[in-house]
């Protein structure tokens, strides 16, 4: 293992969390199944905030914070393996990579080009995703909001309420990442792995 997996992530604490989801008695709509969804995330999304606070400290050049968050990018959003076929778990999994997958996108914008301009609120950007996504336009939603999160890393506040209005898809999964990151950049604690 690299220092720099020490350091941020590292392919053990990952596969610590898909054993213990793998472990646990899964159910997709209890509130304890949702509380371990929201632990993984953030405990994946911490890595990230840690990488851009190091970058934003200049601890870590361009070069390296990319090259680190391409490290940890790789051991999340890799295929799980679990030694039996369970689609509970599959689920959660890819749910949880769908969500942090524009918060990996976010922070290598704001380390390439810093934080977006944007010309009305976030809410305003979040809404035109959910339209192009509406329109099947994957693209321009993403788009919308990895600006989204890059004002979300320089410390403007997301408001996910924003989300009560908008019907459940892959817009209201990556806005749930980016909440997932601000908590993490604001309080950049380490989420116990057990309870």
């Amino acid at each position: 293992m690299t220092e720099a997996e020490e350091r941020y992530y590292s392919p053990e604490r990952w596969q610590n969390w898909l054993t213990r989801v793998e472990e646990e008695d899964l159910d997709l709509e209890s509130e304890e199944t949702g509380r371990l969804l929201m632990n993984i995330q953030n405990d994946a999304a911490i890595a990230i905030a840690k990488i851009l606070t190091a970058y934003d400290d200049d601890t870590l050049g361009e070069e390296e914070a990319l090259d680190e968050l391409s490290t940890v990018h790789d051991i999340v959003m890799a295929e799980p393996e679990f030694e039996s076929e369970n689609e509970e778990a599959e689920i959660l999994v890819g749910s949880v990579q769908t969500s942090l997958s524009c918060a990996f996108f976010a922070a290598e914008e704001f380390i390439v080009a810093g934080p977006a301009e944007l010309e009305d609120g976030m809410d305003a950007y979040i809404r035109a995703a959910a339209d192009a996504e509406a329109a099947d336009d994957l693209d321009s939603a993403l788009g919308y909001i990895v600006r989204v999160g890059t004002r979300v890393i320089d410390g403007e506040e997301l408001d996910i309420e924003v989300l009560d209005e908008l019907e459940f898809g892959l817009v209201t999964e990556w806005v749930n990442g980016l909440d997932s990151l601000q908590s993490g950049l604001s309080e950049p604690e380490v989420v116990e792995e057990e309870d």
